[in-house]
């Protein structure tokens, strides 16, 4: 789906009310809300930006179901495309809240799945991040006009604008994957044997693999020339023992031909 700038189709009404208000359009005063550390806040403010708001995008997804062959290693694709869609769902509406405030990018943002218990197949997916813009007025959305997101903290994100450069989008690959089951002719003959599992090794360095090259995608149809903080995190979401997913997340960066003042590192000793 195209972007629409300054769309609310996904928010609720409390949500756009509670965000104009915030933005001074009412009888109350401007207000901000963050989930930025103090020392957050005073690097951000630093690197030229305002704290806007507090945004956030949720979607409770019902997750389809797919019958695996038990001794087959495979992507389960009906479950990576629901923990795709569902988590874009998320960061859609987040990135419609930023809009609201008239942001510039979103940072420090978290994607969150919570398992909840009205139904064994649903899930909420929530992405939450502080919305924030520039105080000069210059242009940091992305090549789409959506505002930037990115998981870096307030200090990374200080440190990445001195060195020159600056978060482009959130990227992310997902992978669910069915690792086979070992038959009893395999179980048998490593019994009481150190050897390698072929099986597993196979199935597990393949997800990782599909889900890293996902992400490394996203970053290239967003032009970015690098993604930092990259990770991958591996969950069953409470699935069958044998289904896994692989979800790799990371800051797509593009350079901003100024800065490139990277201080040397200094030794600190914390006193608690």
């Amino acid at each position: 789906m195209p972007y629409t700038q300054g769309s609310k189709e996904g928010l609720p009404d409390a949500a756009v009310r509670r965000l104009q208000e915030m933005r001074g359009e009412g009888p109350k005063p401007k207000l901000f809300t963050s989930d930025l550390s103090v020392n957050e806040f005073l690097l951000v403010k630093q690197a030229g930006f305002e704290p806007l708001g507090l945004v956030m995008g949720s979607s409770i997804y019902h997750i389809g179901f797919q019958i695996p062959g038990a001794f087959q290693n495979q992507e389960l694709d009906v479950l990576t495309q629901a923990m795709y869609h569902a988590r874009e769902l998320a960061m859609d509406r987040m990135e419609e809240e930023a809009d609201v405030l008239g942001a510039d990018g979103i940072v420090g943002v978290r994607l969150i799945v919570n398992r909840q218990q009205w139904g064994e197949n649903l899930a909420e997916f929530m992405a939450i991040g502080t919305a924030i813009r520039h105080e000069g007025g210059g242009n940091y959305r992305t090549k789409d006009n959506r505002p930037f997101t990115s998981d870096l903290s307030g200090q990374e994100f200080w440190t990445m604008l001195q060195a020159g450069y600056r978060p482009v989008s959130l990227v992310m690959g997902t992978c669910v994957y069915h690792v086979a089951h070992q038959g009893f002719r395999q179980a048998l003959q490593k019994l009481g044997r150190n050897s390698e599992m072929e099986n597993y090794t196979q199935a597990l360095y393949d997800a990782r693999e599909l889900a890293l090259s996902r992400m490394q995608a996203e970053a290239e149809a967003g032009d970015a020339v690098g993604i930092v903080g990259a990770r991958v995190d591996e969950n069953s979401h409470g699935w069958d023992s044998h289904v896994i997913e692989y979800f790799a997340v990371g800051t797509a960066v593009v350079e901003t031909g100024q800065g490139r003042e990277i201080a040397a590192p200094t030794m600190y000793l914390p006193l608690t």
